[in-house]
């Protein structure tokens, strides 16, 4: 957990690395190309309507002002890996530094599944 220590609050404010993770993955999943996060979460509506992730799909280590972020996510066939990748990396840094006044050391982005997109015979046929 995080403590922040300002002169003009009434206390210490700590930020969990629960909080950090959420908002790690609602930043991944605002990226083009970035089809879900691994392992729990599916999509952004299950984390707002405050269903809690498994905590595999994103890993926040907190040190000090620091946090090392790693994201397991899926990516949609076709697109450019390391352009989606950097992308997320760069978003997931900005969120979070300015949400939560982290420094943010590293976003690890592990890329473990590609999607295909559905044919509309495929989409179809579901319904």
């Amino acid at each position: 957990m995080e403590k922040m220590n300002n002169e003009e609050t009434m206390g210490i404010v700590k930020i969990s690395d629960e909080v950090v993770s959420v908002i790690a993955a609602i930043a991944a999943e605002e990226i083009k190309g970035v089809v879900d996060l691994q392992q729990g979460v599916n999509n952004i509506s299950q984390l707002l309507k405050g269903k809690k992730a498994s905590g595999k799909n994103v890993k926040v280590t907190l040190n000090e002002d620091n946090a090392v972020i790693d994201l397991y996510l899926s990516v949609e066939y076709g697109i450019k890996i390391p352009e989606v990748v950097r992308a997320v990396q760069e978003n997931v840094k900005k969120t979070v530094e300015t949400m939560t006044g982290l420094k943010v050391e590293a976003v690890n982005v592990i890329v473990q599944n590609i999607y295909l997109p559905k044919t509309e015979k495929e989409e179809a046929k579901e319904n």
